[in-house]
């Protein structure tokens, strides 16, 4: 069984419902009653046109839905209407079903949450892990958005910045989560770039490829995560690296800026710099100050404060974590880390080993659990 093949056509099949006149909440649940089928029929009798498959087997799903809680009329109305098996349109709807999750009756964390879950595939926890918030609230916030969409018209599709943030979202999911759906926000933005000529969609676009430019750095051989300090710059790919680069000075040259310019703008300072001592602290810092002015978002306050003890100490960087408050995600790693710089060593190895209990995923908890044994065994000597 495929599974890439089924995850790449599910957009697709779900843009094909709801043009056909489906609820959205509705075809959701129909797309992935028909994918369990083709994952038991298919593996015995695989169909000549996947995608013309699942169409209509997702079409009868929904047709079956529909005739349990519409009228008799409306059943036989639906029935109808279902399409006769065949070729489906070769058509990319994915980044239409963006704009269409993002609906302008939905609230905009709401539009993310549905669109990361229906379109992106995203599970319940892995979008409540990007959200900081507990996995039953996320779920629970995902029915009320498929409740208030349930039966409107999606001729009324949803805005830019709700878009923007859904594909960052997704890309962030993908370079550092369970799902690798990296490059496919970047394919996605980058169609996005081609009909929406906005600085901020080439910035998404740039900090994209400048992040994903690192990511063959950024694991060992056994899979642990490698500090951005510690990776190997060789690996890094430099062509994503100069495109990036490119496609963000365009856009920091028409002076429109916003939070995805400047989050590039940093990611391209890291890139520019040959080894990890000859980066530019003081315009990250300066960057992070610019970051913070459009955002206020205490992440790219914690993140400024690492900043800020590379580019003027670590009693600085302690000072500006200071101000923020400690139940903050990854407080503790960060506030261990500034320690070690600063020379508390028996300190850093106590937070570094309580910053790993609240990692949010393995590959995070190893390298903190790794980072309090090195500083352990350092003290021991």
């Amino acid at each position: 069984m495929n599974e890439v093949l089924l995850r790449s056509l599910t957009p697709s099949v779900l843009g094909i419902l709801v043009r056909r006149g489906a609820d959205f909440a509705v075809a959701e649940d129909a797309v992935q009653d028909a994918l369990v089928e083709a994952v038991r029929v298919w593996p015995t009798d695989p169909p000549r046109d996947p995608k013309g498959w699942l169409v209509t087997v997702a079409w009868r799903k929904f047709l079956d839905a529909t005739r349990a809680d519409a009228a008799r009329r409306r059943r036989e109305d639906r029935l109808d209407e279902e399409p006769a098996p065949g070729p489906a349109p070769a058509v990319d709807d994915t980044l239409q079903l963006y704009f269409l999750c993002a609906h302008p009756s939905l609230t905009p964390s709401s539009a993310v949450a549905l669109t990361l879950r229906a379109v992106g595939g995203l599970t319940t926890r892995q979008i409540a892990q990007a959200y900081l918030v507990p996995e039953a609230t996320m779920a629970q916030r995902i029915s009320r958005a498929k409740r208030t969409v349930s039966g409107v018209r999606f001729d009324q599709p949803g805005d830019v910045a709700t878009v923007l943030r859904v594909l960052y979202l997704v890309f962030n999911e993908g370079y550092s989560g369970d799902v690798d759906l990296a490059a496919e926000a970047i394919r996605l933005t980058r169609q996005l770039a081609t009909v929406i000529d906005h600085p901020e969609v080439a910035g998404l676009l740039a900090l994209m490829l400048l992040h994903h430019a690192r990511r063959p750095a950024r694991t060992a051989p056994d899979g642990s995560l490698v500090p951005l300090a510690e990776q190997d710059r060789g690996r890094w790919d430099t062509e994503s690296i100069a495109e990036g680069v490119e496609i963000l000075q365009a856009a920091l040259a028409r002076d429109r800026l916003g939070e995805f310019q400047a989050q590039a703008a940093i990611a391209a300072l890291h890139a520019d710099a040959p080894t990890a001592e000859e980066t530019d602290w003081v315009q990250i810092v300066e960057w992070y100050d610019e970051l913070a002015r459009l955002t206020d978002s205490p992440v790219v306050r914690l993140n400024r404060a690492v900043a800020v003890g590379e580019a003027d100490g670590p009693r600085a960087g302690l000072a500006a974590l200071a101000a923020l408050d400690d139940s903050l995600p990854r407080h503790t790693a960060v506030a261990a880390y500034l320690h070690e710089r600063d020379g508390d060593l028996a300190k850093a190895a106590r937070l570094y080993a309580e910053a790993a209990q609240e990692a949010p995923n393995l590959a995070e908890r190893d390298h903190l659990t790794r980072q309090a044994a090195r500083l352990n065994a350092r003290r021991g000597r």
